[in-house]
Formats: C-alpha cells, structure tokens, sequence
C-alpha cells in the first residue's frame, strides 16, 4: 500500500527527534526485583536558593559492590531545566544551607585521614563560581548541626562534646588499644546508635568566618539543638531541655540567648510538656515560631500543634489548637510576617497549610493523596518542598497556586522500567465498633474475582501511620503476587489526639482488634485467601506481629522483626525508661500494667504461626533479647521458626548487604508458607 507524504515526514520527524513511532509497541515494565532497592535514589533536605532561582538537596545512593551508602548534593533550576551534581566525594554530605549572599553553599562531611574524621562531620563551604569545597571549621566532638548569620559573617554551630577516651594520652593506666570501662551514672543511659550515654552533650558555638575561630556560648550537662538567628543576628534561639534532672523530663522549652560567650540563656516558653521543632523567628524579630507538644505522661503520643510566643517572652499563643491533626517541622512565616506556611499530617496523606498569626481557620493549600514535607519558602513566596506517592519516590517540587511541578527527576529512569501495584485506600471496621483506615496495595494486573494471598504489613511507632508515599517493601511484595494491607491501627498518628492515646497503657490490644478487623474485610470482600495469610512489621509492627499471633492462629507465616513480647524485661535494657515510669510506673508499683502488656509471650502456648524473627546485634532501642525470647519460645514449643541477627547492626538495618539479605530471607519466609506450587498469586 503506497503511504501518503505525511507518513514519510512523519517518519523523518521522529528520527530527527531520536522518537519511537506512535505506533510501536513499547518496551513491556517488568516486576520489581530485590537488587531494585539498591537503585532507588533517596532525595531529600531540599533548600531554596536565596535569590529564588536554585533548589539544593541531597541524593542519597546505594553501591552493592562495595557494599556503603554515600549521599551527595545536587542542585535544580526553579525552572527545572538544569539538574547539577555538586559532590562526588565517598565520604557523604549533608544539611546543604546556603550563604545569605548566594555566594556559598555550605555542607556537613567528614572528610580526611582517619584522625581527621574522628573528630566528626565539620562545615565545608562550595563557592558557587567554582572550585573545590572547602574545610570551614576544625571542632572536636564535630558539628552536628548550623545556620548562618543574617549577614552571613557567623555561623551557630550545634558541637558534640569531645570523648575524651578517644584521645590516647588521656587513657591513663589502659593500653593504647584497650578501650576503659564504661561508667554510668545517669538515669536515661542508653540510646540507639549512640549506645551507652556518658556526660558528653551538644552546645551551641558561635563561629566568626573571618577568623576562622569559634568559641561556645552554652554549657552545663543540657543538650542544644535546632538554633536559629533572629532577624537582626543578635540574638539565637534553640531548643534545650533544662530540668534539674533532664533525664527524667519530657519538659523541652524554646530559649534565647545573645550571640555571644558569657551570654545566659532566657526561657520564653513555659508549657509543662515538649515545646520544640525548628524555631522560626517573625520578620520583625517580636515572635518566635515553635511547636508544643503534649503533657508530659503522653511521651509517645504527641500531637504537634504550631504555636507562636512573644521573643521577649510572656504568653505563647497555640494556633492550631482545633485543628487535631499533628504539624511538622519545618515551618516558615510568610515575608508580610502575617501568616505562617506549615505541613499537616492528615489521615494517609499530608498537605501544605497556612493559618493567619493572629489565629483563625487553617487554609488547606494543597489537597490530593500524596504526602508532602522539607518545606523551603522563599522571601518572594517561593515554595519547595519534597512530594511522593504511592507510585512516586520523593522528589523536589516547586508549589506554586497551590499545584505541584516537579524539579528534581532521581528516580525516572528505574520507574520507567518498573510495573508497579495499585494502592487504593481501604476502611474496616472492628469488632468494638472502632473505624479504621488503611492501605491495600494490589499487584500489577489485579484480578478482581482472585483470591490472593494476604500480607498484613504492619508500621510501627505507634506514633505514626502508612501513607500514600512510595513504600518499596509494598511494592515488592505486590509484584511478588501478594495484596499487602497496611493498616492504621489505633495508636496511629493522622487520625487526631484521641486516637492515638486510644492505647495509652493498654498495648497490644485495641491494636490487634483493629488489625485482625481490616484483615476480616479484605477476606469478607474477596480480595484475600483465608487460608494463605501472612503478617510481619519492625519495632512496634514486630511487637504487634507477636501480640497478633498469639490471638489469630489463621496466620500461616510472620515475620518478627526488632519486637518484643516480654516487656517486664525490656524496663533498663532498652531506651524507654521516661516512657515505662510515666505510663506503666515501675513494676515494684504493681505487676499488673506489666503482665498486661506482657500477654503476648504468657500465651506463647497459644502460637501456632511459623515466625521468622530478625534483628540488629546492637539494637538499643528494641534490643536483640526480645527477640530471642519469642524464639526460644517458638523453638521449646516445636513451631517452625528462626532466629537471624545481622551484626554491628542497630534498631535500623542499613548495609546494603543486610538489607538484601533480609528481603530474601522474608520473602522465602512467606513464600513457603503462603504460596504451594500450582496455586494462584
């Protein structure tokens, strides 16, 4: 058949352009894999540029190879048009802050030999005419956090205490490669990451960039954190949590001190419970933004509320005080300093808000099921932040009348590959009565009257909830021929204050009610197979995954990971003493509160599910004993189970290695169980 002329210009157009013809059949996407997580790029900490025509944020990478993870900093045009990488170094960067001129962009590293990078991440300076960055501070202990001066001549810097351990002469009578004994002597004395606490803390120095010489301007056994410069520059406010014993208080409180030694720090808030966030100073300097948490007993159910209180102190004024959903840092004020721009987290989702200072209604700025946060605004009304779906990693986004445009475009290229499941937003309801809402991922090429079969993923926190961003366990799961239901169970945030103190001193009961209400739906609604049912979380999900199976034998595989069941045992073994003494008090007060939380591993007679439990060797948060109890206790009763320890690792498993590993072990774990050969899924 002879083509017509437009056909042959057709063509020649989309050679020229480099363009399949419109008629080609495209690649096919394929499943995700597990090597897929190793390609995910994690872009964060976006910052706009002064002069609104730069966006700098981080892109954090994986390398399987050699086995580390590195993080870098990039840089986007407001426009988009231009995407720049501006660090290559192995060593990683962060907190990217621009100089108040546009001139520098300063970072955080640790960069040198090795006795350089002992004394911890220091601030670089890139100039943005070119060159190499430079080393700006040489602190021991290192920086752990800055902002610069108005004018751009200071920096505060938050500086770790130096360990005087690290330094071989000062270990007196010890060998230069024995380490000393610990000594403890405080109340709250371990943290994750950090493990056994001594009296080192984090102050806040002042530091001149013509002399290159800082000097500490706080001091004592406190911790300073979030600094922020008043308009002027002659003034710092931060957070600092100042008790006679800090340890034993929940009580943080927003100070101001002048930028200078010898200055003595002034409270301006006054509320009994945490006041805190990112502190954002008025356009004038007469205000200061901050967030007040809840009372002090309800250390884990905070429900942040954006407040404001005069700089010079006196009565704060809480302006989202009926809004019961929770806000996040960071927050800004607008340029006229007559309204404040904020991120709200709301029920699955999150959006952008803004509320007058004077108090009134919150205007919803951005709607949608997506999650937004790392709000930059800019002093013409620029807006960047970071947005994601349920399909879409986070990426930079300007927001501009209230719609999206997306700057940054990390991860494009893995996601044109990829065939991802569909999320869809699912309510149940339990057998009190209780609404809940969840998340249902289905697979790719869903087929509505198939029964598959069902993980029940599980989040953690409580204090926190499964949302439409881009989850890659989810995904790979889904493409594994499973629906994952993730369910908000109470406890959750994004539901108001009343749900989430719903389980304040009652774990692991309303919980399990909720979860194995929403997995009774999907059933009812034909979407899972009741006899290929699975469930598994981390932290709190492990600690739920094991109050759930000892009340629903339905469950043909779990997976258990950081958990415990046992929780008498976990009073000074793990990080949470302030939490155990104010909602539980200690057990010599009375057993019950405990043997109540504990009632998962008291029935371990009644667990019938194979469990897979996992954790991390140094894991203080959770430690490893919880886990190794519920195992032993699987093991004496003849279920099949397993213990896996990934070592040097904490709360969070990070090297690449392990996390890989632990994908496999999980998904060979349910696939064992839930999917016989010659079955559906």
């Amino acid at each position: 058949m002879k083509r017509p002329a437009f056909f042959l210009v057709l063509v020649v157009l989309a050679i020229a352009l480099g363009q399949a013809w419109p008629w080609a059949e495209q690649p096919a996407k394929r499943p995700v894999k597990i090597d897929d997580f190793a390609r995910l790029r994690s872009v964060g900490d976006p910052q706009l540029s002064p002069d609104g025509k730069w966006v700098a944020y981080t892109v954090g990478t994986i390398d399987l190879e050699k086995d580390k993870r590195d993080t870098d900093l990039w840089m986007v045009s407001w426009d988009g048009g231009e995407e720049i990488r501006l660090t290559s170094s192995p060593d990683g960067e962060s907190r990217p802050r621009w100089s108040p001129d546009n001139r520098y962009l300063a970072f955080l590293a640790s960069r040198g030999d090795e006795e350089q990078k002992k004394k911890g991440a220091q601030v670089w300076l890139l100039d943005r005419r070119g060159g190499e960055a430079q080393q700006l501070t040489d602190v021991k202990g290192g920086v752990s956090d800055y902002a610069w001066s108005p004018d751009g001549k200071k920096l505060v810097l938050v500086v770790n205490d130096p360990d005087p351990n690290d330094e071989p002469e000062k270990k007196e009578g010890w060998k230069r490669k024995t380490k000393p004994p610990i000594v403890i002597d405080r109340y709250h004395f371990k943290q994750d990451r950090q493990g056994y606490l001594g009296n080192l803390h984090e102050h806040l120095w002042v530091f001149d960039l013509e002399t290159r010489k800082g000097e500490a301007i706080t001091s004592g056994p406190y911790d300073e954190r979030s600094p922020a410069w008043s308009p002027d520059g002659k003034q710092i406010a931060f957070v600092s949590k100042r008790a006679p014993e800090p340890d034993r208080s929940g009580d943080t409180n927003v100070y101001v001190i002048e930028a200078r030694a010898g200055a003595e720090p002034r409270q301006v808030t006054t509320f009994a419970g945490p006041d805190g966030g990112q502190p954002a100073w008025s356009p004038d300097g007469q205000w200061i933004a901050f967030l007040q948490g809840d009372e002090p007993r309800f250390y884990a159910y905070h429900l942040n509320k954006l407040a404001i209180v005069p700089a010079s102190g006196g009565a704060a004024r809480v302006l989202t005080a009926a809004l019961d959903r929770a806000v996040d840092s960071p927050f800004s004020w607008m340029a006229d300093g007559k309204s404040l721009v904020f991120i709200v987290e709301d029920d699955r989702a999150g959006y952008v808000a803004r509320i007058p200072a004077s108090g009134g209604e919150v205007e919803k700025l951005t709607g949608g099921r997506r999650v937004v946060s790392s709000l930059s605004l800019g002093s013409d009304g620029k807006t960047a932040l970071l947005m994601s779906t349920a399909t879409a990693l986070p990426e930079v986004h300007a927001l501009e009348n209230g719609a999206f445009r997306r700057l940054s475009h990390q991860n494009d290229a893995w996601l044109s590959e990829v065939d991802l499941g569909t999320t869809e937003d699912f309510t149940s309801k339990s057998k009190d009565g209780t609404v809940v809402n969840s998340l249902l991922t289905k697979p790719a090429g869903f087929k509505p009257r198939q029964k598959y079969p069902l993980l029940l993923s599980i989040h953690g926190g409580p204090n926190g909830q499964d949302e439409h961003s881009f989850s890659f366990d989810h995904e790979l799961f889904a493409a594994e021929g499973y629906v994952v239901l993730a369910v908000n169970y109470r406890g959750s945030s994004g539901r108001g204050s009343a749900f989430q103190k719903a389980i304040y001193g009652d774990w692991c009961h309303k919980e399990v009610i909720d979860l194995i209400g929403a997995v009774d739906e999907a059933i009812r609604v034909g979407v899972a197979d009741p006899e290929r049912l699975g469930l598994g979380g981390w932290s709190y999900g492990g600690i739920l995954t094991d109050a759930t199976i000892a009340v629903d034998q339905r469950f043909k595989a779990g997976v258990s990971g950081a958990g415990s069941s046992l929780q008498l045992t976990m009073y000074g073994t793990d990080q949470y003493i302030l939490q155990y003494e104010t909602e539980l008090e200690p057990p010599w007060k009375g057993l019950e509160p405990w043997l109540k939380v504990s009632w998962a591993f008291l029935h371990a007679d009644r667990i019938k599910t194979p469990t897979l439990f996992m954790c991390g060797e140094k894991d203080f948060n959770v430690p490893i004993a919880g886990s190794e109890q519920m195992y032993q206790a699987l093991k004496s009763r003849g279920i099949d189970t397993q213990l896996i320890v990934y070592p040097g690792q904490f709360h969070g498993i990070t090297m690449p290695s392990y996390v890989r590993d632990r994908y496999e072990r999980r998904l060979a774990w349910y696939n064992k169980y839930l999917k016989p050969a010659g079955q559906p899924g």
